[in-house]
């Protein structure tokens, strides 16, 4: 056992880094190029791009701006000088803050690697106590209890997980298809915002915004219908079906246990909210089967008393003689 959660937790730390790695590669690329842009923009400056300028209501402000702040040599400069100046305190708290919250995700993850791995070692024998405590508690709900709990904690995780990969691997492809620079990037992006109720629908809308500004109003269509019709098909049907397992939660259900979860929880509760959702439908159901069930019963023993002979009274009324 103490191998096989060995290897189990190897597994999951590739499965870990190899993406964050691979992610951190092509964002160090993306920002090299926009390094590289802000160092010539710096030295020479730059025009208005054209989409910004075209933008409806801001574009004329926005383009007095650009020409004011970047399109003469050093602007750059300046305008990092002029914020960082009036800023320093913050952006040192900004980047405290950012260094502590980087390592209290590496203690979190030290934290979920080894509480992982005394699960796999010793989870079957925690799991029995664990059954023979929920016996004596609730005897006669435990056994389905203790089915439905494991089955929808992990549907739900693996379900949320697959529909956030699944948003960003699909409106990835129609950004590339789209003709908006950075597909990857921001399918990735849109992956993760996909976890928090609105964030897929944001993303493909404020992308198809700038494809509309940048001179593509029809890509910029496409790519809304596009995700639209995606995100329609995949709160209609997929995420009730991978959303609960056993439970099969409707998307009523799933759309308050995301917000809820979101509201009290933060990240956590992206995952922790539709659970909990599941299971008080699942004891919600639960009780009405029992209620049905003692509906159907009740009517039943009436009748067999209806049918019974009186004996009660012919007891009664042979004390009665003999008094």
């Amino acid at each position: 056992r103490t191998v096989a959660a060995t290897l189990a937790i190897l597994f999951i730390l590739t499965f870990l880094v190899v993406p964050i790695a691979l992610a951190g590669a092509y964002a160090s690329n993306e920002v090299r190029e926009w390094v590289g842009w802000a160092i010539e923009t710096n030295r020479h400056g730059a025009v208005t791009p054209h989409w910004i300028a075209t933008l409806p209501v801001v574009g004329d402000w926005l383009n007095e701006q650009w020409t004011r702040n970047l399109g003469h040599p050093g602007g750059i400069g300046e305008l990092i000088q002029l914020i960082s100046g009036a800023n320093i305190g913050s952006i040192y708290r900004g980047v405290l803050a950012a260094g502590g919250s980087a390592f209290g995700l590496l203690l979190a993850l030290l934290f979920m690697m080894i509480a992982l791995f005394f699960a796999y070692r010793d989870g079957e024998h925690f799991a029995g106590q664990v059954d023979r405590l929920g016996e004596r508690i609730l005897p006669t709900r435990w056994e389905r209890i203790s089915r439905v709990v494991p089955a929808t904690i992990s549907s739900t995780v693996t379900g949320m997980t697959i529909i956030a990969i699944g948003e960003g691997v699909v409106l990835g492809v129609a950004y590339w298809l789209a003709g908006v620079p950075s597909p990857v990037t921001l399918g990735a992006l849109t992956g993760i915002m996909a976890l928090i109720p609105g964030g897929a629908p944001l993303s493909f809308t404020l992308v198809s915004i700038y494809l509309a500004a940048s001179g593509s109003p029809m890509a910029g269509l496409a790519l809304f219908i596009w995700g639209s019709v995606e995100l329609f098909i995949v709160d209609k049907t997929l995420r009730p079906k991978l959303v609960g397992g056993p439970i099969k939660l409707p998307f009523l259900p799933t759309f308050f246990g995301l917000i809820g979860g979101v509201k009290t929880m933060g990240f956590l509760g992206l995952f922790i909210g539709p659970v909990l959702m599941a299971l008080l439908v699942a004891i919600w159901r639960e009780w009405l089967r029992e209620v049905e069930l003692a509906d159907e019963l009740a009517p039943a023993a009436p009748a067999e008393l209806e049918g019974a002979p009186p004996q009660i009274e012919i007891v009664a009324e042979k004390k009665s003689q003999a008094g």
